[in-house]
């Protein structure tokens, strides 16, 4: 017979054994609807993305600029055009959106909601895919490079004075301040990587 010890052992290993079962048929489950249904998913995110935002490339939106205040008195709508963005050394001129959904980026490079515009005085933080049609070449970039940012208030210029990989979730390495005029421009890294990539190649760059 067994004692009560070693009856308790028993039920407590019996829950153990249990527990592992279910946590391999949870983690199969989920792996087997990511795989089934993954591309379904995301295709149906996009649909949705596409269907709230309407981009269009050919019309830049006009912005009016307080150049007293060095403030904007009236803001494109989110998912607008409003500017083109060139780095002439690495042979960037791509239309700059005002957001950064799935259907903004598509299109050309988008801007955070979360952060100021050019000529406002604080932090600008833009990004685009890491595609040749896009910011493959970001990570060429190299220190005192210009990049400008062309809108219809007026002309911006920034020279590079940092780059560096950052973890995309390391949100204090692109801090928005309202002090001092910077961009960043990031990108996923490594440009030439296959799936899913959390860092990403930042360039920092001064008004100048």
């Amino acid at each position: 017979m067994f004692n009560n010890e070693s009856t308790q052992w028993i039920k407590v290993e019996a829950i153990i054994i249990d527990l592992i079962v279910a946590s391999i048929i949870v983690l199969g489950l989920i792996g087997g609807t990511k795989l089934i249904f993954g591309k379904q998913i995301k295709s149906a995110i996009e649909v949705i993305d596409m269907v709230s935002i309407n981009t269009d490339s050919n019309v830049i939106s006009e912005i009016k600029f307080d150049k007293e205040v060095e403030q904007i008195t009236e803001y494109p709508e989110y998912g607008t055009r409003y500017a083109n963005i060139k780095i002439d050394s690495i042979g960037v001129n791509l239309p700059l959106y005002y957001g950064d959904k799935l259907s903004i980026l598509k299109n050309g490079v988008g801007q955070s909601s979360g952060a100021y515009f050019p000529g406002e005085g604080g932090t600008i933080i833009c990004m685009g895919h890491n595609t040749k049609t896009f910011l493959y070449r970001l990570p060429e970039v190299k220190i005192d490079d210009v990049i400008e940012i062309q809108t219809t208030y007026g002309e911006f210029k920034y020279k590079v004075y940092d780059t560096k990989i950052v973890n995309m979730y390391d949100v204090d390495q692109l801090p928005v301040q309202k002090n001092e005029e910077i961009l960043m421009l990031y990108t996923c890294y490594p440009v030439n990587g296959i799936g899913h990539k959390t860092d990403r190649w930042v360039v920092y760059a001064k008004k100048v």
